[in-house]
């Protein structure tokens, strides 16, 4: 018994005093375009490229992904998703929602084979917004 009460005190010990440490990761943009349905529900053409230059947070302590555009853009991240990799991309997606309480997916791609360019890409049901991004 005694053996017991001396586990579970160390036990309380250790995940009392373990404190998991999260990142903040800031970005800059260069351009983004903005993909939308038609009435019929097929995709449409990407927009031409805008050039913008804001900056975007990734903040793992707060679970959030901010935009500082004009309108800032909040996304709570909901769940944090497995990271894919193939031979072309590595893809860090989350589960959000944004400031209007909307679903979306938020992915961060790097393209292994165009010198590790990185995007954002924004997956709404109707509408895709991808910003080029690169590391601050």
């Amino acid at each position: 018994m005694a053996k017991i009460k001396i586990y579970s005190i160390l036990l309380f010990l250790v995940l009392g005093l373990h404190t998991s440490y999260g990142q903040s990761y800031k970005f800059k943009t260069s351009g983004f375009s903005v993909l939308e349905k038609n009435e019929k529900g097929k995709w449409g053409k990407w927009s031409d490229l805008n050039l913008v230059n804001v900056l975007v947070t990734l903040d793992t302590n707060k679970s959030r992904i901010v935009i500082y555009s004009q309108i800032i853009q909040l996304f709570e991240i909901i769940e944090y998703q497995t990271t894919e990799e193939n031979d072309t991309d590595i893809v860090y997606s989350f589960t959000c929602k944004d400031n209007e309480g909307v679903d979306c997916t938020v992915s961060i791609i790097t393209r292994k084979k165009q010198e590790n360019r990185k995007q954002l890409y924004i997956n709404y049901d109707n509408r895709i917004i991808v910003y080029n991004i690169f590391n601050m």
